[in-house]
């Protein structure tokens, strides 16, 4: 199996992953989406280290693999927020900047290929990924424990207070991840004489 396909399995769990979340006549179907999301961020690190030990990086390689990590993620938070996991107004907020960072960066790095420049990733927004893979799926999570009533309802309050704590970081580090990409290659956008 080439690291592309392996990417491209991680975009054809996205569906899967919808289903369950919202599949509510099927027992745990949340949960299942959860294990789905895990199995999908699993396979972002499967794919960039069987492509770097292979010697298989290739462009289209790239540009797959963070199509499908922004896919990822943009599913799964819309479902927290559709579903109310994250109260109003604060999911569509954290929503809104965290897919306008996205795609603000994705449009930064285009311009740069354009003129023959490659805009990698760095520390910030490295974080920033860690930090969305483990705050979205731990609010699907929290939406799979308030359905079924796991743990109890004092639990609940605790876990939710958490993931809206990782949920606040992971919009903190996109914000800061998004304007340093801005700043260090503000370049790109310079015109030549």
């Amino acid at each position: 199996m080439t690291p592309n396909q392996i990417t491209c399995i991680r975009i054809a769990l996205l569906p899967f992953i919808a289903f369950f979340y919202l599949a509510d006549f099927i027992p745990w179907g949340k949960f299942i989406a959860v294990v789905l999301f895990a199995v999908a961020a699993l396979t972002d690190f499967i794919d960039g280290k069987l492509a770097r030990k292979t010697g298989q990086v290739t462009d289209l390689g790239k540009f797959l693999d963070t199509i499908a990590d922004k896919l990822l993620i943009t599913v799964a938070l819309i479902l927290v927020v559709a579903d109310g996991t994250i109260p109003a107004p604060w999911g569509a907020i954290a929503a809104i900047i965290i897919l306008c960072r996205e795609f603000a960066v994705t449009f930064l790095r285009q311009v740069a290929v354009n003129k023959g420049s490659v805009i990698a990733a760095d520390k910030f927004g490295k974080y920033k990924a860690l930090v969305q893979d483990i705050a979205v799926p731990a609010l699907m999570l929290l939406a799979f424990f308030a359905q079924y009533g796991i743990f109890g309802a004092q639990f609940i309050v605790i876990f939710a207070w958490v993931c809206y704590g990782l949920l606040a970081l992971a919009v903190l580090l996109t914000i800061l991840s998004g304007v340093n990409y801005f700043v260090k290659n503000w370049h790109v956008f310079k015109t030549e004489k």
